[in-house]
């Protein structure tokens, strides 16, 4: 079979690029997001922890959609839910650029964050179970790659629309999005082992979350839950903040959206060379040393002084870490079986959002109390080699495994 198979076949190149669009707007959501509160710091002169608290929020909703839309895809359809999550992360979009003041910017983004943290597992899940053996982690990792499209564009946005026109625009241009569910409608289907999976619909949520934790997936579970946190407190962590890092390291807001851009577009080899090595050296190796690389990245990047290592350490960290991304989304729904699998791959998503609620705050915090960038970084440096560790001894490889059915 050859690799690239998977988008030599209409039916599947069709399902990958109709799920990957509406997880480049999901990306293009969250990228902007980074780049706005750059801006809003200034205009309505906001404190570290107000900016801390700003995109933290985001990942309370993203932990509540996560949970939510799991456990609804696992009764509902994955079709469905999928769009009703575009749709709401992008009404709360065009409604931020109303906002007329911090408390209601924070309620759009907590609303925003339920359609954009519903969205992600079951998209991953949808595109799993749609997909051959053979291709199946290579197909969610290119769907995952469509995650630094969304970032460039919302980068783009940053360095040619915020400056011109500021940032009501950018949330107005993330509203565009909610058309592209009227697409999904008839542009994908559910996968036919869900369909055929009848008795789905008569598991309890109480009996779905008893089967995740139960004696043969416990173990699975438990290294799932570690490692999503992790990657998630880690990314939300240093992402959200790195244009208002590389200011704090003594360059100009437009300079920061510029260097960004940079590093956002070394996330695309980053994904297709992890979507090579998933099928080749399998899922335990491509998160192993992917982390492990992000980690001693992150080190590098809180050190950095000059032009060229700040930009050389945010390009390794933008590409390992997001070649780990795809591994991750790739490796989750394998673990778990159909009836419970869109619902275990949720709750480890709502429990990684903590992590996204926790570490923006802190990051806030500490920036606040002048704490030294390279030891703020040290935390993620810590933080992702314990998520690594995880996956190295408590993880199973599933390449080349069938999906189980129950």
């Amino acid at each position: 079979m050859s690799k690239l198979e998977v988008l030599r076949n209409p039916k599947q190149r069709k399902l990958l690029f109709s799920a990957g669009m509406s997880w480049l707007f999901d990306a293009m959501e969250v990228g902007m997001i980074s780049f706005i509160v750059a801006a809003l710091a200034k205009e309505w002169s906001l404190s570290p922890g107000q900016v801390g608290v700003l995109t933290s929020i985001n990942s309370i909703g993203m932990a509540l959609g996560a949970l939510l839309a799991g456990a609804l895809a696992d009764r509902f359809g994955r079709k469905a839910i999928l769009m009703w999550t575009l749709l709401i992360f992008t009404i709360a979009s065009g409604l931020s650029a109303l906002a007329t003041g911090f408390a209601v910017l924070c309620a759009l983004r907590l609303l925003a964050g339920i359609g954009l943290g519903g969205e992600l597992p079951v998209a991953s899940t949808l595109v799993s179970e749609s997909m051959p053996t053979a291709e199946r982690g290579r197909a969610v990792v290119l769907l995952e790659s469509f995650w630094a499209g969304g970032w460039i564009v919302s980068a783009l946005i940053a360095n040619f629309v915020i400056p011109e026109y500021g940032w009501r625009i950018a949330f107005a241009i993330g509203a565009l999005p909610a058309f592209y569910a009227l697409y999904l409608r008839r542009a994908i289907q559910d996968p036919p082992r869900y369909k055929n999976h009848t008795k789905l619909q008569k598991i309890t949520f109480r009996e779905k979350v008893a089967t995740v934790w139960s004696a043969p997936h416990r173990r699975t579970t438990l290294m799932l839950w570690i490692l999503w946190f992790t990657v998630i407190f880690s990314y939300y962590g240093m992402f959200l903040w790195l244009p208002s890092v590389v200011m704090a390291k003594g360059f100009t807001l437009v300079k920061s959206f510029q260097y960004v851009l940079i590093m956002t577009i070394a996330q695309l080899p980053g994904y297709f060379t992890a979507a090579y090595f998933i099928e080749r050296f399998g899922r335990k190796f491509v998160l192993v040393v992917y982390l492990t690389l992000t980690a001693i990245s992150a080190i590098a990047f809180g050190l950095a002084t000059t032009e060229a290592t700040i930009l050389a350490a945010g390009i390794c960290l933008s590409f390992f870490n997001l070649g780990a991304w795809g591994g991750l989304y790739a490796y989750s729904p394998e673990l778990y079986p159909t009836s419970v699998r869109s619902t275990g791959v949720g709750l480890a998503t709502s429990v990684g959002r903590i992590g996204g609620v926790l570490a923006p705050f802190m990051v806030g915090m500490l920036v606040q109390r002048a704490v030294p960038i390279s030891l703020i970084f040290t935390i993620f440096f810590v933080t992702i080699l314990i998520g690594a560790a995880a996956v190295l001894f408590w993880g199973r490889e599933t390449k080349g495994q069938e999906l189980a059915e129950s």
